[in-house]
């Protein structure tokens, strides 16, 4: 985990990737579990791996669409 937030600085970090550019999905549900469960600094747990490698691998087909 390299960066997390909630509220005002949750919207100001979605602020700064629309700025830049940066795609944001949404899934509040993991988010939630990220949020609480993991410290800034640390590994995913590998109870998470499931849900967060269907986001990344969500990501990865938007951008190859757009290649």
């Amino acid at each position: 985990m390299i960066a997390k937030g909630a509220d005002y600085l949750a919207e100001k970090m979605r602020e700064i990737d629309r700025e830049n550019e940066i795609k944001i999905v949404e899934n509040k549900s993991l988010a939630r579990m990220l949020y609480y469960n993991v410290d800034i600094g640390n590994e995913i747990p590998p109870e998470l791996y499931q849900m967060t490698a269907e986001v990344l691998a969500y990501v990865y087909n938007l951008n190859n669409r757009q290649a």
